[in-house]
């Protein structure tokens, strides 16, 4: 049996720079897996099968179970594996969740069926599943472009710690697809063209820090709108004294770097057990 620590992610900018022909969105972000992680087994297994601790999750829509089945596929393997997840990640959040389980998936099998497949052609699968789930094959810090399959790896960014917070609002609408649901609230006055994430780029590359004034995303502009409660939930994190809040993603999950680990572990108590919050405390990791 294999056990993989699948990252969550968040996007240290997020830019639309606009609609492509093909129905995507260019973006340029820059994206940064922490120390939040689902844990996934796999057990060799004539067929492909999953179970997870979230029955909601527990389908053949599960992008793990996609991803077995699609690396299975692309080399004509005839076994198959026992997929077996335990959720941390909030589910749906921006957090990447769902996409590291996938990533961690075609990682692990491809060492238990002795693929022999290199990083660039688990990258292509990857790109075919979702835009996150390439970065996510090997996390740490990186920029990705195009509609998020590009990925240009970074230096470690200097990022120590962060308080993480899902709050428990839902989408307007309750839409099937949330993050294309979130794209379709932008207009152009909301695309950019990716100053701001080379800008950080060129800043990380120059010495790793973050300043938290570089950090952006181009959802924060509608995420008001889109997440009814969630302004209530964003106003108490500031009033806890986070500074330059931020979705992650298409959200509804926020953030605020720390300045140190004292003041992040304030914040975190105080979202949890004074206002009932799903709250993390979490730091920067380079797996």
């Amino acid at each position: 049996m294999l056990t993989l620590k699948a990252y969550a992610k968040i996007n240290l900018t997020l830019e639309v720079l606009g609609r492509r022909d093909d129905g995507y969105h260019e973006v340029a972000t820059i994206m940064q897996t922490i120390d939040l992680h689902d844990t996934v087994r796999l057990t060799p297994a004539d067929d492909i099968t999953l179970t997870c601790d979230d029955p909601n999750l527990q389908s053949p829509n599960n992008l793990a179970y996609k991803a077995a089945q699609l690396l299975q596929q692309e080399c004509g393997y005839n076994g198959g594996a026992h997929i077996a997840i335990e959720k941390a990640i909030p589910v749906s959040a921006g957090l990447g969740g769902g996409s590291s389980d996938a990533a961690a998936t075609l990682r692990g099998l491809n060492d238990l069926w002795q693929l022999g497949m290199t990083h660039t052609q688990l990258e292509t699968l990857a790109a075919q599943l979702g835009s996150d789930v390439p970065f996510l094959l090997q996390g740490g810090t990186a920029i990705a472009l195009g509609r998020g399959e590009r990925i240009r790896r970074l230096p470690p960014a200097d990022v120590e710690w962060l308080v993480v917070l899902t709050p428990d609002v839902r989408h307007t609408g309750e839409v099937p697809s949330k993050t294309a649901a979130l794209y379709r609230m932008l207009t152009p006055s909301n695309h950019t063209r990716g100053f701001l994430t080379r800008k950080l780029e060129a800043r990380i590359r120059g010495g790793g820090d973050v300043p938290a004034q570089f950090l952006f995303n181009a959802f924060d502009d509608v995420a008001f709108d889109a997440y009814p409660g969630l302004e209530q939930c964003w106003n108490a994190f500031a009033e806890l004294g986070a500074r330059e809040i931020h979705l992650s993603g298409s959200g509804p999950s926020i953030y605020a770097l720390m300045p140190r680990r004292e003041v992040g572990t304030a914040i975190h108590l105080l979202l949890r057990h004074k206002h009932g919050m799903n709250a993390h405390l979490v730091s920067a990791i380079q797996p």
